[in-house]
């Protein structure tokens, strides 16, 4: 008996071992492993685990000398620790960061200091290179080992995370195919014009709104959008009763099948298995911060130059897209708070061209939600919009073309950014005044001049006070569009590309087009019906 509890006693013992071995082990986040771009020219956060109160040394060297110098910290009573090193100032590698705990030291290996975006959005932002046009071509030169991705992973949580799900690939055939088309393209483009190593941290999801990346506290401060929170814990309470009624339906599905097979007869077609509902824990495609929790707190404070966001019809529908003006600027803003590294460059895409095409200009919430981005561009300092109303498609959500789309965030990141003097924004609506019964139009940014795409300036309607837009000649006068109509005689707004599917042609001589835009505050024509 005495032998036995002795067995039991030494194996209970060696069972444990491994789990305090794993315990003590300090462990850095997920973004530092090997192959990882750090910020150049700002302090580094460094993070991760370690025992609670555990002392943690931190140390960056570049062969074999220590940058800076070693840093200390001891980690918190829930075992988590940070310190923040010296900014290095040159861009360049391989360095190497090494983490010592009261274990065996952590050593990250082949590390390079870059320039370093966050690309985040739904699917326009996550759709892989190897589906898009050109795809062979540019994968087939895609072989950098100076431009790298980090694809977070995580799934949705309630409360916010501390570690991410990814590791870090390097640019080439096998590795880049599947990750984002925009993003390759965008720092591609940068690691050709600033000769330096980037970093991209792909953090999308498809079909996600803009509040499913914002902050609950943030959210539930806001007034306006307080609702967003309020109708998903209305959700989460009725998902029980829901999923009652669900089980209700479907034993009720199950015996009237089973007993119209047993009389040999078939099951009608119209005798439906009930939709299990979802738990809204879970789902992402309708709610708020989940992946705020998940995707956005997982990588905050890694020190990052800025952001790309390629995001929107998920919030165009109608009392949606007006609600994005102050969705979208909320969410940044967000960001840029609990990142605690000032107003960075948040560079963002215009909503494509989609559904039909329609000559003559609809009111559409597609239209009033490009409305909302172009608002946001012009009121929210350091950001950016790139327009894409040249490289839409009529039938699907998803243009394939994805090069114009990194490259237009390209350019805005080097004037931005690295003040860099790039043209990045095409001609920007500036004002409009009414002579001998037309709209004069003036423009912004458009000092290399205007220019249209073929044989005649499209795209703008007029109306009058009475709100009722028709299809307008517009005509070049100079740096100014003249716009008229024989039905229109006293002029009161233009509107410009304003449908699903823009036809507008206006270029700026520079080689990017202008956005779509009106020079009125007419209701929507949903609020106009009441809806």
């Amino acid at each position: 008996m005495r032998s036995l509890f002795r067995f039991v006693a030494v194996f209970a013992f060696v069972a444990l071992v491994p789990c305090l071995s794993a315990r003590a082990e300090v462990k850095p986040h997920a973004l530092f492993n090997d192959g990882a771009v750090l910020q150049r020219g700002k302090p580094i956060p460094v993070w991760g685990t370690a025992d609670p109160e555990e002392s943690v040394e931190v140390t960056l060297s570049r062969d074999g000398n220590v940058v800076g110098s070693a840093k200390s910290v001891v980690a918190d009573k829930d075992g988590h620790w940070r310190c923040d090193l010296p900014a290095v100032a040159d861009a360049g590698g391989p360095y190497e960061l090494k983490i010592k705990g009261k274990s065996e030291p952590v050593t990250v290996k082949d590390i390079l200091v870059g320039e370093i975006w966050v690309c985040s959005g739904q699917s326009n932002m996550e759709w892989p290179l190897k589906l898009t046009r050109g795809a062979k071509a540019a994968i087939k030169r895609s072989s950098d080992p100076s431009l790298r991705v980090f694809r977070v992973t995580n799934g949705p949580s309630m409360t916010p995370e501390y570690d991410a799900k990814g590791r870090w690939v390097k640019s080439g055939p096998g590795d880049i195919d599947g990750l984002t088309a925009v993003g390759y393209y965008f720092g591609h483009y940068l690691r050709h014009k600033l000769g330096v190593p980037v970093g991209l941290i792909q953090n999308a999801w498809g079909g996600t709104p803009a509040e499913v990346w914002t902050s609950r506290k943030v959210l539930e401060g806001d007034p306006a959008l307080k609702h967003l929170v309020d109708n998903f814990e209305q959700r989460i309470r009725d998902y029980p009763k829901d999923l009652e009624k669900y089980r209700d339906a479907a034993t009720q599905y199950l015996e009237a099948a089973e007993k119209l097979k047993s009389e040999g007869k078939p099951v009608p077609p119209d005798l439906k298995v009930p939709k299990r509902p979802i738990d809204p824990k879970e789902f992402v495609y309708n709610t708020p911060f989940l992946l705020y929790n998940s995707r956005i707190a997982t990588i905050i404070p890694y020190a990052v130059r800025g952001a790309i966001w390629y995001q929107r019809e998920s919030n165009a529908g109608p009392g949606r897209a007006e609600e994005y003006a102050s969705l979208f600027p909320t969410m940044i803003k967000n960001w840029r708070a609990d990142w605690g590294q000032g107003d960075f460059p948040f560079l963002f895409v215009q909503l494509a061209p989609f559904q039909d095409i329609d000559p003559n200009a609809t009111d559409t919430p597609w239209a009033w939600l490009r409305e909302a981005q172009r608002q946001t561009a012009l009121t929210l300092p350091n950001t950016a919009m790139a327009v894409i109303t040249d490289v839409g498609d009529e039938f699907d959500i998803h243009p394939k073309d994805k090069r114009p789309v990194g490259e237009r965030l390209a350019f805005a990141a080097l004037s931005l950014a690295y003040g860099q003097k790039v043209p990045y924004t095409g001609p920007v609506f500036d004002s409009m005044k009414v002579e001998d019964g037309k709209a004069v139009i003036t423009f912004k940014n458009a000092d290399a001049g205007l220019a249209f795409h073929g044989d005649e300036l499209t795209g703008f309607t007029i109306a009058g006070k009475d709100g009722k837009f028709v299809p307008a000649t517009a005509v070049l006068q100079g740096n100014q569009v003249i716009v008229s109509s024989q039905e229109v005689h006293e002029p009161a707004a233009v509107r410009f590309g304003w449908s699903n599917y823009p036809l507008g042609n206006l270029w700026g001589k520079d080689g990017l087009p202008a956005s779509p835009f009106r020079t009125d505050d007419f209701p929507p024509p949903w609020k106009k019906s009441g809806k």
